[in-house]
């Protein structure tokens, strides 16, 4: 008797200790009004994982973006995301941020989703940044500037983009103590399509450095000081 007692109570334990886990590894996700509240906190990471067409036509404020349905464009940005701090996902109804959360947890990343997306968001009367159009930068302009001016170094880029934001101090160092003098001109990666296109410059961000009017250096993603300066002084 006492033997069953004991088997009965080990296995008690075992469904309980193997439900406290399932609970513990189970995916967070909020309703509208509770993910408004907690993104209202400090060190926190947003992520929108819907398109840029998508994400221009109105997101949430401070998000980021890195597209779901282009794998390469996800990986590439993501891995900019600082797994010490949470991050909040959404997309337009819920089914893509779901799929990137568990692609971002497997990485180990603690993930929170939008339950609903944006649809959600909007229905709720929260508000939305970045809807509305906004004039393109033209081709004959970035022409002119290159032209014009003896240095200029393009930035191809958004305030979206995660391995952008963390190139910011870089480039606020350089322009500092540059080494050599140069003409700073940014095309906003998300809007100025034409001319990312006349640059060719599909990754963000992307410098491209004109001396005279030609091109004469090109990185795409992180670059240093010290890469910038010795484009700079040849």
């Amino acid at each position: 008797m006492k033997c069953k007692l004991c088997v009965s109570l080990f296995l008690m334990v075992s469904f309980l200790m193997s439900c406290a886990q399932t609970s513990t590894n189970a995916s967070l996700t909020l309703n509208a009004t509770a993910f408004k509240e907690a993104i209202a906190a400090k060190n926190i990471q947003v992520l929108d994982v819907r398109t840029a067409a998508e994400f221009n036509g109105g997101h949430i404020q401070n998000a980021l973006q890195a597209n779901w349905l282009d794998q390469k464009e996800f990986t590439d940005r993501t891995q900019h995301l600082d797994k010490n701090l949470p991050v909040y996902v959404y997309c337009q109804a819920g089914a893509r941020s779901a799929s990137a959360q568990a692609a971002l947890e497997a990485k180990g990343y603690k993930v929170i989703n939008l339950e609903g997306g944006m649809s959600n968001w909007k229905m709720n009367g929260f508000p939305v940044d970045g809807a509305g159009d906004k004039a393109q930068m033209r081709v004959e302009d970035l022409n002119t500037t290159t032209s014009s001016n003896k240095i200029v170094l393009v930035e191809v880029g958004a305030d979206w983009c995660p391995p952008c934001r963390k190139m910011l101090p870089v480039l606020e160092t350089l322009k500092q103590k540059p080494a050599a003098p140069f003409y700073f001109l940014r095309v906003d990666g998300g809007n100025d399509i034409d001319v990312m296109k006349s640059l060719n410059a599909e990754g963000l961000p992307t410098f491209i450095l004109f001396k005279n009017g030609k091109e004469t250096w090109r990185q795409e993603g992180l670059v240093t000081v010290e890469e910038f300066n010795a484009a700079l002084s040849k």
